[in-house]
């Protein structure tokens, strides 16, 4: 019987991932005899993980959560950290000698899959002679992408964010230098510990992916043939996507009615509705708010719109949970009761993947996050691409140019975006020629979805993985 190790990157997001990776590989497998996700003590965790945990708990006896002890931090403070990125990873390598220590009481140890972002540990476990895994949440392609850091770390020594330069993936993409993820966009602060990652990454004993072959054909292909990172061998890949949470019932948590903005959804035309929702992070300027709203009205499209609060410039503000939206303080004067006919607004969250595959949904406007991204394709959804953070401007290139799927929302060079664009886009993704020819791509992807985990590649790859530690 096999004792698998799971260890996930701080965030709710991060850490339902691990968990709906570890039931595909329980339901794959019955030589599973346990999977524990290790837990790391982290400052502004935003939410509590206790109810989630005890929920997959009573469900899936066999996962089982280890939390780690805290450890003390350098700067004391977590405020004195240049921001997030800086502070998850001195906590990474603080982690361990904890890390070390539960995976020897685990032992034997089948496997260690731990987050591209929990890049430390791998000296840990390799030292232990665990087969070690890294688990890449976003794509195939951003994969290419992370994999060449490196190589393009030895280009220059400015700050990509300063260069009108673009950067090749070999046999794959030319990306403009100002798409770089955004904490590599300047050479201070993180960017170091983004290039050793990516050191890191081809030590792996193999890299699994959620995404899945035939959704991007090219960036698998450079991956198994080595062919996207001259002169450095790729570990095994392991595309075995889409991994995506389960449909609940509309509900928050199990027990919780039916959330009002499906109710509304009910009562709309079928694919009327443009969704709008830009992840956990996505927060905006109150005038970047301001434009959002005058696009939505003059568009006359019918809208689903989550909203944050603004961005505030105070220190450390990115590192806590936005506060409850007082939406009559940055929307324009009037304009929900102007839209009340055809809009609706929700405040900081909604159930996504039940939006989605609501019937009424026409479009999604979204920052091009991996996950919503996958919720989308499973839905049939086409997307209007806005990216904000992370590899997101990476990803637009992607699902416009590569796959298809999206129309791209375009910015100002100081990343504004006009009212005048926002309402054109919303406009053709629910109706316009170029709506039609991604509709039909992202039903075709659809369908492939499905037939991927019914034994088709995905399930294939799951397999191979697993067969991998068994020798």
């Amino acid at each position: 019987m096999e004792n698998i190790v799971l260890y996930p990157s701080p965030g709710i997001g991060h850490l339902i991932s691990m968990v709906e990776l570890g039931k595909l590989l329980l339901s794959h497998s019955s030589s599973i005899s346990s999977i524990t996700i290790l837990i790391l003590d982290f400052p502004f965790i935003t939410g509590s993980y206790s109810s989630y945990m005890s929920s997959v708990s009573s469900s899936f006896p066999s996962i089982k959560f280890l939390s780690l002890p805290s450890v003390p931090l350098a700067l004391g403070d977590p405020l004195k950290y240049q921001n997030l990125e800086h502070l998850k990873f001195e906590i990474f390598r603080s982690n361990n000698p904890n890390v070390l220590e539960s995976l020897n009481s685990l032992s034997p140890v089948s496997a260690f899959i731990l987050d591209f972002f929990c890049y430390p540990a791998v000296e840990v476990s390799q030292s232990l002679k665990i087969l070690t895994y890294f688990f890449f949440t976003s794509s195939a392609s951003s994969l290419t992408f992370f994999l060449n850091f490196p190589v393009f770390d030895k280009i220059t020594s400015a700050s990509f964010k300063d260069l009108d330069i673009t950067l090749e993936i070999p046999g794959l993409y030319s990306v403009p230098a100002n798409c770089m993820i955004q904490p590599m966009l300047d050479r201070g602060g993180s960017y170091r510990e983004f290039v050793k990652l990516a050191e890191t990454l081809p030590k792996a004993d193999g890299i699994i992916i959620n995404t899945f072959e035939s959704l991007e054909v090219n960036a698998v292909k450079a991956l198994k043939q080595g062919t996207c990172l001259l002169g450095t061998s790729v570990p095994p890949v392991y595309c075995i996507g889409p991994l995506i949470a389960n449909r609940g019932d509309g509900a928050k948590n199990n027990g919780e009615p039916r959330h009002e903005c499906l109710k509304w959804l009910d009562s709309q035309p079928s694919q009327s509705v443009v969704y709008l929702s830009f992840g956990s992070r996505g927060v905006f300027s109150k005038e970047q708010l301001w434009e959002m709203a005058f696009g939505l009205e003059r568009s006359g499209v019918r809208f689903l719109w989550v909203v944050r609060a603004p961005r505030r410039e105070e220190k450390g503000d990115a590192f806590f949970k936005p506060p409850e939206p007082d939406l009559d303080s940055f929307l324009p004067e009037g304009f929900m009761e102007r839209t009340k006919e055809k809009g609706y607004v929700v405040k900081s969250w909604a159930p996504q993947i039940d939006v989605l595959g609501h019937e009424s949904i026409a479009g999604f406007v979204s920052h091009c996050g991996w996950n919503s991204t996958l919720e989308a394709i499973d839905a049939g959804v086409p997307i209007v691409a806005w990216p904000l953070y992370a590899e997101q401007r990476f990803n637009r290139i992607v699902l416009v140019d590569e796959i298809g799927i999206a129309l791209p929302m375009n910015e100002s060079k100081d990343l504004f975006v006009s009212s005048s664009e926002i309402e054109k886009r919303v406009k053709q993704i629910v109706n316009s020629e170029e709506r039609d020819v991604i509709k039909k791509r992202v039903l075709d992807l659809k369908d492939k979805a499905r037939d991927v985990l019914k034994g088709g590649s995905s399930n294939v790859a799951l397999t191979t993985l697993m067969e991998s530690w068994k020798r």
